[in-house]
């Protein structure tokens, strides 16, 4: 796992080194949970299409990262066209934690233990700003989308499903 710095996560210390203006957005998890990108959304008071999660999938035998609006789901179809694959399945999810070093529900798509092609939904170029998790369950980030497509290295392109 990457080394957590004092006050941060892996993913606050990636953006600070890449001189990335973002914020830190704390709220309180419920453990109950089990929508996390909703639970940010209300608790912090923003419009739910400006919440992203971070899924990972296998598409022909590696992991690929894809962002997503909370308010639908991954197109697994979609995102292999993505990265040029044929079929994509999600992950387990020990084996996203294993390779992100973050866990369910706190895996953030910057600052992964090892980095993996990534793919962030087209609609996150709507908004001025936007959220997606910060590291940990109860931490979300938010920075402008042309900023998360370039510290992630992503691609964008059409993922979401209602």
């Amino acid at each position: 796992m990457a080394k957590k710095q004092p006050g941060g996560t892996p993913a606050t210390v990636a953006l600070t080194r890449a001189g990335v203006e973002f914020a830190m957005r704390d709220y309180a998890h419920d453990p109950r949970a089990t929508s996390y990108g909703l639970e940010a959304a209300q608790a912090l008071g923003v419009e739910p299409e400006r919440v992203f999660k971070t899924l990972l999938a296998d598409v022909d035998g590696r992991l690929v990262v894809g962002v997503v609006p909370v308010t639908g789901q991954l197109d697994l179809k979609a995102l292999a066209r993505a990265v040029g694959g044929r079929k994509a399945q999600m992950a387990d999810p020990a084996a996203a934690e294993r390779a992100t070093g973050y866990v369910v529900g706190g895996i953030s798509p910057i600052g992964q233990k090892r980095p993996h092609p990534t793919v962030v939904d087209v609609t996150a170029l709507d908004h001025a700003t936007v959220l997606v998790s910060g590291g940990r369950r109860g931490l979300d980030l938010e920075l402008a989308p042309a900023d998360l497509v370039a510290v992630t290295g992503a691609t964008t392109a059409p993922l979401g499903r209602p």
